[in-house]
């Protein structure tokens, strides 16, 4: 199915995974979907690889954890960040890093305090190669850190080619 891009969500300067000066991060790219799913997109280079040509189990763990992570901040706000309490992960098939990843991640139960989500990592022909789940405290990001976000450049940065519509 073909979804519209409704939204985009903020990225830093070092964080591993959206992190756009860190050399060893992923750079990843957080957009909201019209479906209220959370899609990432990123491309790995082969510092990202296990086996050969081959994804990092703890990079797919990275990703999925950030992305259901972050599915919080579409329905309350960019300062409530999801802190993981628990996460496990379910490998079914390798990830080639020819090629853009695409990550897609929603909340499956929300209480006051804490939520779950769910996550998988997708392979071009749309099928699940990783699937995630995961329990989140509900936390304002000035509780987590003293960071400067001004000097970390916590922001949206927006890119010429930009999605408009992704097919999951």
């Amino acid at each position: 199915m073909q979804f519209a891009v409704t939204g985009k969500q903020p990225n830093s300067k070092m964080c591993f995974v959206c992190g756009l000066e860190n050399s060893f991060g992923l750079k990843s790219r957080f957009y909201v979907l019209e479906n209220e799913d959370l899609l990432a997109l990123f491309s790995p280079a082969k510092e990202h690889q296990g086996y050969p040509g081959r994804l990092h189990g703890g990079i797919a763990a990275a990703i999925l954890d950030e992305t259901i992570g972050r599915a919080v901040m579409m329905k309350y706000s960019d300062n409530i960040w999801g802190v993981t309490v628990d996460f496990s992960m379910r490998l079914k098939k390798p990830i080639p890093l020819n090629g853009q990843i695409r990550v897609v991640s929603r909340i499956t139960k929300d209480t006051r305090k804490m939520f779950e989500g769910s996550g998988e990592i997708l392979l071009d022909d749309g099928t699940a190669a990783i699937t995630a789940t995961g329990k989140y405290l509900k936390m304002d990001i000035n509780t987590i850190t003293d960071t400067d976000f001004v000097e970390e450049a916590w922001e949206v940065v927006e890119d010429r080619d930009e999605p408009k519509k992704v097919d999951l």
